[in-house]
């Protein structure tokens, strides 16, 4: 049973990290709210190796929210790069 609670968490908390993300990048997403939670959380691992890379972070280190929230934004403006507005050639 803990284990679940473990992932069920870490969806949450990437679902709120990542309409966090959305709030502060306002505008037009080709995704969905599972599009969203998924950035939220892949977010947090980029705010992880930010802040290991970067920042000083011990190898056992997490991101905290500030961090997930960074590592959301910039994936989120990837994401709007590759998959924001096609152009149909109809």
């Amino acid at each position: 049973m803990g284990e679940y609670s473990n992932y069920l968490m870490m969806i949450l908390s990437g679902l709120v990290i990542g309409v966090i993300a959305k709030l502060i990048m306002p505008g037009k997403d080709p995704g969905g709210i599972i599009v969203t939670a998924i950035i939220g959380m892949v977010g947090s691992l980029v705010g992880t190796f930010i802040g290991r890379q970067f920042l000083g972070f011990g190898p056992t280190d997490v991101a905290g929210w500030p961090l997930a929230i960074v590592g959301s934004l910039i994936l989120l403006g990837a994401y709007r790069l590759l998959f924001g507005r096609r152009r149909s050639d109809d």
